[in-house]
């Protein structure tokens, strides 16, 4: 979620013309011997579109940075386009988000938290009732889009709480209501599954990592911090834990629909997407022959296969899903715009004929040669958080990358750049403090059991937690991992 301008705002009309001009004029801007006008020209046209992302939107933003980055000569619209909507990630995007929409149609992801939540243990005490509504939430999270999960889960705490009988103002609405946005946010940081934010920190920064890798750094230190979360809200909060009625908990199991075809096949659809990007690289020292063919194929190629298969197989004379109906409600087309975006910035930025990396290099590479590398980890971990908390994920991803990796490679340092860009694009996803930082944020912050200054006060300590949990546990898994 952006903060955005209104449509009659005399702001919108200046900062509208003066962004346009930005991205169009930067280039005639007379260049010298450390940047070239055409650098001169891309750096405008990243600020322009910096400015416009934060304070009027991010769709048509996105398409007016391609088409200024075409203008400019060493690039042109071909090279604009293949390295935007012809990258691979654009494609592994779009089918990742139609498999995922798949399985939101199905009674599965409702099915999951009901049973968490009906399980012995969580009747056990009101304690094991959060903590295994929420552990529900993260698992599900791995592989469910934010928004989608948020969705689907709050009417199922809306009946919880309803058939329970807890008030909205009760303390225990407020800690599930908030664990819930916050659970969300750290699940969307622990994969690149479903996930842009990571996905466009790792593109941004040009490298190639595996999802393997990633969740590799990012699950373990999303879990902890989970943990720290549910500590924070019990401890904070105190709900009175006596109110919620387990017996009443078997109703919403009773009126779950059977388990039927459509959902047994999409799910093991899933499943096998799943794992065709997770097990090839469990080969990677057992049969390298084998791991190189394999990622090869890319990591376009699992969710392409499930969007298929999807299409072909059918029940009850109707395919699980149809591509037009995914299309039009499964993808978040903004989101994509705006990736094929900082794909194509990101690539110019790089560009060795514009010269902007060489320029640091010569400039800034002895400056920072200066900084111990955990001085320079601690600014990138910081600058991620406190933007991601206040403004636009996306564009913190994609701002902080780019900037920490071509600070990075110019700089002698031994500052591991793969550990420090995954620990960018996980902290990108954990938004908690402000409405803008998330849509589902914005949602707890006008809910009755909550308010803005409650999620301000809990989602600071979370953001500092999440530096904190980046620095000691993110980074030194990263360390043995790349």
């Amino acid at each position: 979620m952006k903060t955005k301008l209104k449509d009659n705002s005399i702001f919108r009309w200046i900062i509208i013309p003066l962004c346009m001009a930005l991205c169009f004029f930067g280039q005639f801007i007379p260049g010298n011997e450390a940047l070239s006008n055409e650098a001169i020209g891309v750096l405008f046209i990243f600020l322009g579109t910096l400015i416009l992302w934060l304070t009027i939107g991010i769709d048509w933003p996105s398409l007016l940075c391609m088409l200024s980055l075409g203008f400019i000569n060493s690039l042109g619209f071909s090279k604009v386009l293949s390295s935007s909507f012809g990258n691979s990630t654009f494609a592994f995007l779009l089918f990742t988000f139609v498999c995922t929409y798949a399985l939101s149609k199905t009674t599965l992801i409702r099915r999951i938290a009901i049973t968490f939540v009906n399980s012995k243990l969580a009747k056990i005490n009101g304690y094991f009732f959060i903590f295994l509504f929420l552990l529900a939430v993260l698992l599900l999270g791995l592989f469910i889009s934010p928004s989608v999960l948020f969705i689907i889960m709050l009417p199922i705490l809306n009946e919880i709480l309803e058939i329970s009988g807890i008030d909205k103002k009760d303390k225990i609405a407020k800690v599930l209501m908030i664990g819930l946005g916050f659970t969300v946010s750290i699940s969307s940081g622990m994969t690149p599954i479903a996930h842009v934010f990571p996905v466009l920190a790792i593109n941004a920064a040009s490298l190639n990592i595996s999802t393997f890798a990633y969740m590799g750094l990012a699950i373990p230190a999303g879990f902890i911090l989970f943990l720290l979360m549910y500590l924070v809200l019990i401890i904070f909060i105190r709900p009175d834990v006596n109110k919620i009625k387990y017996d009443n908990m078997n109703k919403l199991k009773d009126e779950l629909p059977k388990l039927d075809k459509r959902d047994i096949y999409t799910l093991v659809i899933f499943i096998i997407v799943l794992l065709l990007w997770i097990v090839p690289s469990l080969f990677e020292y057992i049969s390298p022959e084998f791991y190189k063919t394999f990622n090869n194929f890319g990591t376009s190629m699992p969710p392409l296969f499930g969007v298929l298969a999807l299409c072909v197989i059918r029940v009850n004379k109707e395919p699980l899903i149809k591509v037009d109906d995914a299309f039009k409600n499964g993808v978040p087309w903004s989101s994509l715009i705006m990736c094929t975006a900082t794909l194509a910035l990101g690539a110019a930025l790089q560009n060795e004929d514009i010269g902007i990396t060489l320029f640091l290099e010569n400039y800034l590479g002895p400056t920072l040669n200066n900084l111990s590398a955990i001085i320079l980890l601690i600014i990138f971990a910081l600058w991620a958080a406190l933007q991601t908390n206040l403004s636009s994920n996306m564009v913190t991803a994609t701002l902080v990358a780019t900037v920490a990796s071509t600070i990075l490679t110019s700089a002698t340092t031994s500052l591991n750049i793969e550990a420090t860009i995954c620990i960018i694009g996980m902290l990108a996803s954990f938004a908690f403090a402000t409405p803008p930082s998330m849509p589902h944020i914005a949602i707890i912050c006008n809910d009755e059991s909550t308010s803005t200054k409650d999620v301000l006060l809990y989602g600071s300590i979370m953001m500092i937690l999440s530096v904190i949990v980046s620095l000691l546990i993110a980074y030194p898994i990263g360390t043995l991992i790349f």
